[in-house]
């Protein structure tokens, strides 16, 4: 710290993290000094559409000093992570520091997992809740301070799962609030309390109806709802359906449903409406007011009955009102999930405009998250976190999530932008009340790609404390349930076709059924995803063995072929045994004898069943390894062939990779990525088999020693990546060498600089199996060039690192630093006595950026080829 003031340059003194705080100082100056103190907030929020130019400040101090020594703080309160004191020349410096304030509660929640990415997501989403708490919920710390509804619908879930009960407090003075500023003719309106803005945006109103019953159902508390009643009463009754019994678009004074465009308005009208009568439907009951129950739930069943027949377009697959003209409104599609108005028949169908479209603001990100998990298509919601976060993720100067996707166009808090905060907790880890005040409430973890998840969640009961593992075929649960309440635990089986489940040591599920009991547990029913079991209070540690792989979904799943030799050491039982070398008894599949290696007239196929439709977008093949081929090399694996997929209920193949002049493998397991698709049954087609056996050399066949079927996602890994209908990290393995539509590779997030140091970006390969790994080629980007000529985004500075199958070190096998611009052609770099499982590439310098967008720095590859 200098010991003098810098005149007019400002000297900032940096703070652990974004809080709320007022600055102090101590100096000796003379009288009439100017000191000027701000944080490094404050202009957040200023290039905001609507803020007039020059307008956009907040709280700051200006201290006019008195003559000596004298000591001065803030009167005012203010965000930042750094402050900066403008102190003239001659002013001595004794002290600068400050004292940090806020909301009377402690971070008594908390998430971790497998996965940094989404831990260091959900701390910032965290502490961007606390810092937009203090003597109310308000959107931001520097710009409004206000207690926007839309706001504190997402913060009244997102607190739930972050701080002590003590925060209840602020929700209830919400509600309270909300009801009492309510406008004579019945409008509701906020931010409150405030006569200056009244305006009514009606959508958020609707919202905040809904809220009321989560707030009772995570609290308990009864009152604070009832006493909103008649206000719910009074505003709803402004409300109209329409002739198709859906309700009335009602513009308020704020028609606004979400920042952006391809907003489908009538089709989110409608599920705010929906939410809201249901809500009003029970505080009604819950208030003495049953004489409103009945209109309340007719005009629910109207919007519920009509919603599928007005809103749902059969021709595009997707909810869309009619005249809607627009890209299709992801946040519509996922609001009428999580209003529970989409049937399940529509799932499939919106997990894929949830994976393709990426309207939604982070407000209304929120919901398409929720959704997501709600469909069962947890890998899908994770995806889309590391794709829509990565750069608040990345960004090492901010420890919050901003109020919209480009940093620049608002503010850098917002704690409307929390939603994977809830998603992780409530979904991920899966806990969530199902009677008001927890007396009753499940733990349903949907893990997705996470092998580990911990998390804690306070409630008024007191702490319930979960953690989950997966490790190969067994998953362990542990629960430490609070007095007062009633568990429903659902052990995950993961698609194990015939898994066996322990509690506190003693086996109470086997062979499909309950067996045995333990005091305090019940069995309680099956579905294809979980076994349920509801627990008394204590500690339970669950132990599911026989569960199924994450890196393999076709272990122990049925195998068929239309050509297969079966006897005591070849069997298509034998493709997905978990073997994944030839070992006498277990050499893997076999077909039968060919005279050619040409069968294009009679193709050779094989195809796993894996019980159900599944996200998946990678087969690995693991070559026969007893006896080489005649000449060397590897016997029977397949040249020419393609990977075709079918979903359930479908009686068509629909061709994902094909595969053409496949060279030797040599006895390692080979990769083979695709776009994402849903199915339940894999095939692979040969139409021209590989070398002979050398024990055989006249006889052609299809061999293989072990298919499998990894989960969607986990093939390819990367910290900072971007994925569209264009790009994605499966792309590196699709067998597509140049970027083209639909398939230019992978693409990391931009960068403002080429040199990433601070914060390296890496892409990572699962090669299926611990394995020599003699070379890396890295195809370059081709479809566009970079700005100045040559190849955009090829890596400056990079390593290649490889890593064991179930170590969590990583061994550097070649380090290059200076690479020339490839000028679009493939570079190869040889490995000396390396292996692993795992390969990555990470770069801490990245190539010119491409000539599109010229101050945008990225890692883009169209593909990576192990050999």
């Amino acid at each position: 710290m200098p010991s003098t003031g810098q005149g007019s340059t400002a000297i900032s003194a940096a703070r652990p993290s974004n809080l709320q705080v007022t600055p102090y100082l101590k100096v000796d100056a003379p009288a009439g000094a100017v000191i000027g103190i701000q944080t490094d907030h404050h202009d957040d929020g200023s290039n905001l559409t609507g803020i007039e130019p020059g307008t956009g400040f907040n709280v700051r101090s200006t201290y006019v000093c008195a003559g000596g020594v004298q000591e001065f703080e803030s009167l005012g309160w203010m965000s930042g992570t750094a402050v900066r004191y403008t102190i003239p020349a001659g002013v001595t410096i004794l002290e600068l520091k400050y004292r940090e304030s806020g909301y009377d509660t402690d971070f008594s929640g908390s998430f971790s997992s497998s996965d940094a990415f989404l831990d260091t997501l959900w701390g910032k989403a965290a502490r961007t809740m606390y810092v937009n708490m203090r003597d109310n919920y308000m959107d931001c710390p520097t710009r409004e301070r206000a207690q926007w509804w839309g706001d504190v619908v997402n913060q009244l879930k997102e607190g739930f799962y972050t701080f002590d009960t003590r925060s209840h407090a602020l929700g209830a003075k919400a509600i309270s609030q909300l009801a009492s500023w309510q406008k004579a003719g019945g409008a509701l309106y906020s931010p409150v309390p405030t006569t200056i803005w009244t305006a009514e945006l009606p959508v958020q109103m609707l919202a905040s109806v809904w809220s009321f019953w989560t707030y009772y159902l995570y609290t308990g508390n009864a009152s604070v709802v009832t006493d909103a009643y008649p206000a719910v009463r009074t505003y709803l009754n402004l409300w109209s359906l329409d002739g198709d019994g859906l309700v009335n678009h009602r513009a308020g004074d704020w028609d606004w449903e979400d920042w952006g465009t391809d907003i489908d308005a009538r089709v989110l009208d409608n599920c705010w409406y929906y939410l809201a009568l249901d809500t009003a439907a029970k505080l009604a009951d819950l208030s003495g007011n049953s004489g409103d129950v009945a209109g309340w739930k007719a005009r629910r069943d109207s919007v519920k009955a009509n919603f599928d027949r007005v809103l749902w377009n059969s021709a595009r697959n997707e909810y869309r009102s009619p005249g809607y003209t627009r890209d299709t409104d992801d946040r519509a599609n996922g609001l009428a999930v999580v209003a529970g108005l989409a049937p399940a028949s529509r799932h499939r169908a919106i997990t894929e405009v949830l994976r393709t479209h990426l309207n939604a603001s982070p407000y209304m990100e929120f919901y398409v998250l929720e959704a997501l998990y709600l469909m069962g298509a947890a890998t899908v919601a994770e995806e889309r976190m590391r794709n829509r976060f990565a750069a608040q993720v990345a960004d090492p100067a901010c420890h919050t999530l901003w109020e919209l996707w480009t940093k620049a166009d608002g503010t850098d808090n917002h704690a409307w932008n929390g939603g994977p905060l809830y998603a992780l907790s409530a979904y991920a880890a899966g806990v969530r009340p199902t009677k008001p005040g927890w007396t009753t409430y499940e733990v349903v973890p949907r893990t997705g790609t996470l092998t580990k998840i911990n998390t804690v969640t306070p409630t008024g009961k007191g702490d319930i404390r979960f953690g989950i593992t997966r490790d190969g075929t067994k998953a362990t649960l542990t629960l430490t349930s609070p007095s007062g309440t009633t568990a429903r635990v659902g052990v995950p089986v993961h698609g194990g076709s015939q898994p066996a489940i322990s509690a506190n040591g003693r086996t109470v599920y086997t062979n499909g059924s309950s067996t045995g009991g333990v005091n305090g547990l019940a069995f309680e029913s099956k579905d294809s995803s979980y076994v349920y079991f509801t627990v008394q209070p204590g500690t339970w540690t669950f132990t599911a063995t026989g569960t199924g792989r994450l890196d393999n979904l076709a272990l122990g799943r049925p195998v068929s072929s239309n050509n297969s030799l079966e006897n005591a050491n070849w069997g298509t039982d034998r493709l997905s045994d978990g073997r994944l070398t030839s070992v006498t008894g277990a050499r893997g599949y076999t077909s039968n004898e060919f005279s050619s290696p040409d069968v294009s007239a009679n193709p050779v196929w094989v195809e796993v069943d894996l019980g159900t439709d599944t996200d998946i977008d990678a087969v690995r093949l693991f070559p026969r390894t007893d006896t080489p081929a005649a000449g060397g090399g590897t016997a029977g694996f397949p040249v020419d062939f393609t990977v075709q997929t079918r979903p359930e209920g479908a009686g068509t193949y629909t061709t994902v990779r094909t595969v053409t002049a496949e060279p030797d493998p040599g006895g390692l397991v080979q990769t083979y990525g695709f776009r994402t698709t849903t199915a339940r049954y894999v095939r692979v087609r040969a139409t021209k088999l590989g070398a002979p056996a050398n024990d055989e050399t006249t006889k052609y066949r299809l061999q293989l020693a072990e298919l499998a079927v990894p989960t969607a996602t986990t093939t390819v890994a990367a910290n900072y990546s971007l994925e569209n209908g264009d790009w994605g990290k499966t792309r590196v393995l699709d067998g597509t060498t140049t970027s083209v539509t639909g398939a230019r590779g992978f693409t990391s997030i931009d960068f403002p600089s080429a040199d990433v140091s601070a914060t390296p970006v890496w892409i990572e390969v699962d090669l299926g199996a611990d394995r020599a790994i003699g070379s890396v080629t890295l195809h370059p980007r081709t479809d566009t060039q970079a700005a100045g000529g040559g190849t955009a985004g090829f890596p400056v500075d990079f390593t290649l690192q490889t890593r064991a199958d179930g170590s969590g070190t990583y061994t550097t096998a070649r380090t290059v630093t200076g690479q020339s611009n490839p000028g679009g052609a493939a570079q190869t770099y040889t490995l000396t006595s390396a292996t692993g499982r795992y390969l990555r590439l990470r770069a801490t310098r990245l190539g010119a950026a491409a000539s599109d967008e010229t101050t945008k720095f990225r890692l883009q590859l169209a593909e990576i080829r192990v050999v």
